[in-house]
């Protein structure tokens, strides 16, 4: 899996649930994870050790025995593995791809690892991307966008995220459930913000939660579970959910007002999209779902206003990188500008569908400007009858427009918010 996103540019999203489901025993599956994670999370920083252990670069063509050897320092260096069991399976693996000549190889920087592992970290901190275990050019962005806080994005996004749950309060409740959950041996507190929000002490499998599989609770951080009570929603209103996979959004938004006149949820990706129905299957709850460029209305529309719309816009996701380590390594700084551009033209599109006296909300996981307030900023500039709505205070960062959630306040994901109405 390693060496698929390192070399192939694959998505760990993608990777993950087939590989692991090759693994029978759910504690192989755990440290199979954790390795995978780990190693993408700290890539940078590994690569620059391995490069201080190599005296010339693997080929090309040996990608596999290069990831095998960043997985291997991760096992030695940041989970501390028997040294014995650390070596000798990443030695006995690269055996198993045939690659007999680089058994001595990795042995042998494994053990010089093993011999330096007191200082080989601090060895490499002169580099910022080794230090900071992210890219350069992501570095540079966020010491320009968040000069005083750029350090506490990165640290917070190198560290192991919570899980954390939404109670479906259209059948139960937050204090019930935490109920049910000390009742289960599940330790769990109740989270600041959202009252829909629970955070666990520990993961654990999702099948193991009560009612999981009747949609009484579903795993979505706290900075998400914001949307809905953002959007104002009420009774008979008609509601759009653009960009809506995998459908954690959608969920919550019927689970808040039973009685909506109607939930559209839109994305180009029709795959993608069955997601969102099994999860709103679950849930035992529906909604109409079409699969179509949010961007090109004229395609799906039928013409009849939106009271609320929700633009969860495609994005960097730079807010939630301790989730998904692999963004590091597969995000550019070209994407910025591409992404930049895909926002502004979703906004002007989604625009006009908006009634008159209704809310349209700007969501982003980035903590990226120029995919936030810039774009907010710009659509505002160039539309006279959209004006910004304020935003509750206990949360985030103020901009101008919106409202940024850095990674790690309050224990939630970095999230970029902007709530707009038309006159």
């Amino acid at each position: 899996m390693v060496s698929q996103v390192l070399d192939r540019g694959e998505s760990l999203n993608s990777l993950l649930g087939p590989w692991l489901a090759r693994l029978d025993d759910p504690r192989q599956r755990a440290l199979a994870q954790e390795l995978t994670f780990g190693t993408l999370r700290w890539c940078y920083r590994l690569e620059a050790i391995l490069k201080s252990l190599l005296r010339k670069p693997l080929k090309k063509k040996d990608g596999d025995v290069h990831a095998l050897l960043l997985v291997g320092l991760y096992q030695l260096l940041f989970l501390e593995m028997p040294p014995h069991a650390a070596v000798s399976e990443t030695v006995g693996a690269v055996r198993q791809l045939g690659k007999e000549w680089a058994a001595g190889l990795v042995n042998a920087v494994l053990r010089n690892a093993q011999r330096q592992h007191g200082t080989l970290p601090q060895s490499v901190h002169g580099a910022a991307s080794a230090r900071w275990a992210h890219p350069d050019w992501w570095i540079k962005r966020l010491q320009q966008d968040w000069p005083q806080d750029w350090q506490h994005i990165l640290e917070a996004s190198n560290q192991r995220p919570p899980m954390v749950l939404r109670v479906n309060a259209s059948r139960t409740d937050r204090s019930s459930y935490l109920q049910q959950l000390k009742q289960a041996g599940i330790g769990a507190k109740a989270s600041s913000i959202p009252d829909t929000a629970i955070s666990l002490q520990q993961p654990v499998a999702v099948d193991s939660l009560p009612g999981f599989s009747s949609g009484l609770v579903s795993v979505q951080d706290a900075a998400a579970q914001l949307s809905a009570s953002l959007l104002q929603l009420e009774s008979g209103q008609r509601v759009l959910d653009a960009c809506a996979a995998p459908g954690g959004k959608t969920g919550h938004i019927l689970e808040s007002v039973p009685d909506l006149g109607a939930v559209v949820a839109i994305d180009n990706d029709a795959r993608r999209l069955m997601k969102v129905r099994e999860n709103l299957l679950r849930l035992q709850l529906d909604g109409e779902l079409i699969a179509a460029d949010a961007a090109d209305p004229e395609s799906w529309w039928d013409g009849e206003p939106f009271d609320r719309i929700l633009l969860d816009a495609p994005c960097s996701a730079s807010g939630v990188v301790r989730r998904h380590p692999d963004i590091k390594v597969l995000r550019e700084a070209g994407d910025l500008q591409t992404l930049s551009q895909q926002q502004q033209r979703l906004l002007s599109a989604l625009w006009p569908l908006l009634a008159s006296g209704g809310i349209l909300l700007y969501v982003t996981c980035s903590v990226f400007k120029r995919e936030n307030s810039d774009v907010v900023r710009a659509f505002l500039d160039g539309h006279h009858d959209a004006a910004e709505l304020p935003l509750p205070e206990q949360w985030g960062k103020s901009l101008a427009p919106g409202r940024q959630i850095l990674p790690g306040e309050q224990g939630m994901d970095g999230f970029y918010f902007a709530r707009l109405s038309k006159a």
